[in-house]
């Protein structure tokens, strides 16, 4: 319980940090930059070693970490830009759902069962996040469920390739964390290369701020997916129950405090996506379960 009750406070936390960027003028890039390089000495220091060197790069699936960092850092900064031009609400909806990706792509790939729960789950996603991301303003109603759908296919995508790469080479635990750790880093040095570029092009400047909102990002970012882990390894629900519980927990808890504490609007049409994705993952958890059981 108290895995699952972490998981979801960190992941508030980091709706919530990423929602006051442009209140305090943080540059997305940098402080995702910062926080980064954060999850790689986290990360190190909680398997006892640096893990980074030359033979690293001779490892099976080097390429994959750096094609992971890559997804990595585009789809925080994506989560960041639409947590500001769309709210935590919608973000976090279009960024939950998107496992129904991986779990279509589970089914193609790898023949995992797929029966009517989980096809009605699938189908129920789709209306979520497009009622999610309705606004009034019709000049940005296009903008805005573009947004929403690009972040759903991407994390969705990065999902599914995340279970590729577990799959056919990370076949043990220690394995996992030092490949975490390269994704980190390659993530952070994506940006720092970036920020490199856009500064010499005197697009960005560098600031003190960012780089302290990184560190801040960092620490809750990196237990995040060490409590997530350990969630999935526990017994205190099986897998197939764990990330749904967890999604929905995420989605009702993060809605509430941006309604809460950031004032943002209550529609119909972003009660019924919600109403519709807690349905969604509900169903396709009971398609999973079903589809062990038979």
């Amino acid at each position: 319980m108290i895995y699952l009750l972490l998981t979801v406070l960190l992941n508030v936390v980091i709706s919530a940090l990423l929602k006051i960027f442009p209140r305090y003028k943080i540059d997305a890039l940098q402080a995702i930059v910062a926080n980064y390089w954060v999850c790689v000495i986290t990360g190190s220091v909680f398997i006892g070693h640096f893990p980074i060197n030359t033979q690293g790069a001779q490892q099976v699936w080097f390429p994959w970490a750096l094609l992971m960092g890559l997804g990595f850092i585009s789809i925080f900064n994506l989560l960041a830009y639409s947590t500001k031009v769309d709210g935590i609400t919608t973000t976090t909806i279009a960024n939950k759902l998107s496992l129904v990706i991986p779990v279509l792509f589970s089914a193609i790939l790898y023949n995992e069962h797929i029966g009517i729960y989980k096809v009605i789950g699938i189908v129920l996603a789709f209306p979520a996040v497009y009622y999610t991301s309705r606004v009034k303003d019709e000049n940005k109603q296009a903008q805005n469920l573009y947004i929403a759908a690009l972040l759903f296919v991407c994390s969705g995508l990065l999902d599914t390739l995340v279970k590729f790469v577990e799959i056919h080479f990370l076949p043990a635990a220690d394995v996992q964390a030092i490949y975490l750790i390269y994704t980190f880093a390659a993530a952070g040095s994506i940006g720092i290369v970036l920020i490199s570029i856009l500064v010499a092009m005197k697009k960005i400047e560098l600031h003190w701020r960012n780089l302290i909102i990184g560190v801040i990002l960092g620490i809750p970012n990196y237990f995040s997916i060490y409590f997530l882990v350990r969630l999935l390894n526990s017994n205190y629900l099986q897998s197939s129950a764990a990330i749904p519980v967890n999604n929905i927990a995420i989605l009702v808890v993060t809605t509430l405090m941006a309604i809460l504490f950031f004032r943002e609007k209550v529609t119909v049409q972003r009660v019924i996506g919600l109403i519709l994705s807690v349905l969604a993952i509900l169903l396709i958890a009971m398609g999973d379960m079903h589809g062990r059981s038979i």
